[in-house]
């Protein structure tokens, strides 16, 4: 121990408020912290720090708005890539691989200067983390952490080890200048001082492999180079993996272990322990597939072995789970990221009782893989107002008018509301009797609790905001027409895809679609074929609804692998789930031929055609077509008249609501 100061304090009961733990004052090293909520770096993806002006304070405005009244007690939103060290010429490859590293940008000290004095107005203390990727190509040995990745590695010597503990030095000397509070030590998630820390990457027979003592030096000399440069003034920690998930990393045990000797150099103030990896089962993002916080009690096992603070991330996804990882005694201070996304003000409704209100979050991940995998701006799913905090609040309509929004899916709740919420006077119908759209299947597939209780909010904020819901009423040009609105948005969603080019696609009684196999309409066989022509989660996701009841699933993709918008903080799970229960896969292959004796495939590419045995059941997961008819009628003869969500073309939730907020912001003018 370092001093008395960084005695984790234990976290007091009762108090008045719901959520006494969450709302516990404490103090990690020199940093006091006024609740125990720390928000780790997430916001790279809604705004760049390290870009222009106008990126970087888009960044500013989305902290601004999380910590102001109350909200997170630590900022650890300051990404922090070390410089990665290179021969001239030499080209890094993948995600993280930058070269100039954030510390060494000319303006670093100015710019995360500004960024920590707005928080520090806003009462919360700030770190970064100091991250450098391993394989990207340095390592320790030529052993890698995945098979999912065939780039031969770098091989660090003990003169280039040297070098890098100076960079980290040197990193830690900026952050000190900049005004940072503290430092948080990358030891995970496939970092290069994880790869020197683990066994299965780390095959080294010198100074720094073999003992945990030697496959902990080069952490060590780091940890020493950034205390030297800081001295007591700034908090010292180390984020850290509670295990290893591939065959040879080190487990749960040895994460006690690897905690207890950290401990033991005196130089750090906190361990932030969590799970997982960017790539495998699970990821350390984990979607919404895995229980809320389904490895705090890991993390209070390592905090029972140890007296440092505790920080645990890892889905904890609402307040009353983070409440509950706080009684339990599993951690000292817990880490929400997704849930901020979902509803920047999560904590100042949960200390005022206004746990209705609360945005939830989904879990879809598609605040990661839009920005990283589809290339697009930063979305978040059910809250299309996180990124764009930088327009400053939502403004109301120059001119209210009357408007009519058709179709209760998410496209039209999120316009209802938003219309609504500008001063317009709003009726939204609905052909059925349930708000909710597509998305009244979806929650019928396994761990989907958070999208039934995104729906309900919903259905409480539109009544909240006044606008007039009809169920039952199936919109007609001539009831529109007769109804005589200002505005009318039609989002009358999609119609389910029954591929026609498919041979023996319309046997109803043995071909179904995935909303009704997920309504649970139709009656499936024991063994099941399902068609995918989507590329997102629907068909992974009545793969999942199906085996979990114990059905033989078999699933055909045309593709050369599984879902390809989906990136790879959420993909290796749910293939992970589906293999255990013996789902088979078959890729580069179209279903042109469906009978119940046998089903016809053809070759993507070669077009050689082959043929499978018989099922039970074929389930198509092929999207839908748009369902635009309303509209089409509706052209010429409604002077303001808009289409949005799948009535345009079909996508997922997370353009649903963009389009909607997209709308509502020209309907103010």
């Amino acid at each position: 121990m370092r001093s008395t100061e960084n005695q984790r304090q234990s976290v007091p009961a009762g108090g008045g408020t719901a959520f006494p733990h969450l709302f516990a004052p404490t103090r990690i090293g020199p940093m006091r912290l006024r609740n125990r909520v720390m928000a780790p770096p997430h916001s790279s993806a809604i705004g760049n720090l390290w870009g222009t002006e106008e990126e970087a304070e888009r960044n500013f405005a989305y902290w601004r708005s999380r910590v102001s009244d109350g909200g997170p007690a630590w900022v650890g939103g300051v990404t922090g890539r070390v410089r990665n060290r290179l021969i001239p010429g030499f080209e890094p490859h993948g995600y993280g691989a930058e070269t100039t590293g954030y510390f060494r940008q000319p303006f670093y000290v100015e710019r995360v200067g500004r960024f920590v004095e707005e928080m520090h107005s806003a009462g919360a203390v700030v770190t970064t983390q100091l991250t450098l990727l391993g394989g990207v190509p340095h390592a320790p040995s030529t052993r890698r952490s995945s098979t999912l990745y065939n780039f031969r590695p770098h091989v660090l010597n003990t003169d280039e080890i040297a070098e890098f503990v100076e960079e980290y030095r040197f990193s830690a000397a900026q952050a000190r200048r900049a005004g940072l509070d503290g430092i948080e030590l990358h030891l995970n998630h496939d970092d290069m001082l994880e790869w020197f820390l683990s066994p299965m990457t780390n095959q080294r027979d010198d100074a720094y492999g073999g003992s945990l003592e030697n496959r902990a030096r080069f952490a060590v000399e780091v940890l020493t180079a950034v205390r030297e440069e800081i001295g007591d003034s700034m908090a010292l920690g180390v984020r850290f993996n509670l295990r290893e998930e591939e065959p040879g990393g080190y487990t749960a045990a040895d994460g006690v272990e690897i905690a207890q000797y950290l401990e033991s150099t005196g130089l750090v103030d906190f361990l932030h322990a969590v799970i997982g990896s960017p790539w495998g089962d699970p990821s350390y993002i984990q979607p919404y597939f895995y229980r809320p916080a389904q490895w705090a009690d890991l993390a209070g096992e390592l905090r029972r072995a140890v007296s440092l603070p505790v920080v645990h991330t890892g889905r904890i996804n609402s307040v009353q789970v983070a409440e509950q990882v706080l009684a339990d005694g599993n951690a000292d201070v817990v880490g929400m990221a997704r849930a901020l996304i979902a509803d920047g003000d999560i904590l100042g409704k949960a200390r005022g009782g206004r746990l209705g209100d609360i945005r939830p979050c989904v879990g879809g991940n598609d605040c990661i893989s839009r920005r990283y995998v589809e290339k697009l701006p930063f979305g978040c799913a059910v809250n299309p107002h996180t990124g764009n905090e930088v327009e400053g609040p939502w403004r109301r309509a120059a001119h209210p008018r009357r408007v009519l929004v058709v179709g209760g899916g998410p496209a039209g709740m999120e316009l209802a509301a938003l219309t609504a919420k500008s001063g317009h006077t709003v009726e939204l119908w609905e052909a059925t009797d349930r708000l909710g759209g597509q998305l009244r299947a979806a929650v019928n597939a396994p761990f989907q609790e958070q999208m039934g209780r995104y729906l309900e909010w919903q259905e409480r904020r539109l009544a909240n905001a006044g606008v007039r819901v009809v169920l039952d009423e199936r919109a007609t040009a001539d009831s529109v027409l007769a109804a005589d609105f200002d505005v009318v948005a039609v989002a009358t969603g999609a119609t389910p895809r029954r591929p026609a080019e498919i041979e023996g696609v319309d046997q109803d009684h043995f071909v179904h679609d995935i909303r009704d196999v997920l309504h649970g309409t139709v009656a499936v066989g024991r063994a099941v074929l399902v068609v995918a022509q989507d590329d997102h989660l629907p068909p992974l996701m009545v793969a999942d609804h199906l085996s979990e009841r114990g059905h033989d699933v078999t699933v055909v993709y045309p593709t050369a692998g599984p879902a390809p918008l989906l990136g790879r903080y959420i993909l290796g799970g749910m293939l992970g789930r589906l293999s255990a229960r013996g789902v088979v896969f078959r890729f580069m292959e179209d279903v042109v031929g469906i009978g119940e004796e046998r089903i016809r495939l053809r070759h993507t590419y070669s077009h050689r055609e082959s043929e499978l045995g018989a099922f039970d059941s074929v389930v198509l997961a092929c999207g839908g077509d748009a369902d635009s008819a309303l509209y089409d009628d509706l052209r010429g003869r409604v002077s303001d008249l808009h289409v949005l969500g799948d009535a345009f073309a079909p996508r997922r939730l997370v353009a649903a609501t963009r389009q909607a907020y997209a709308l509502a912001g020209e309907l103010r003018k």
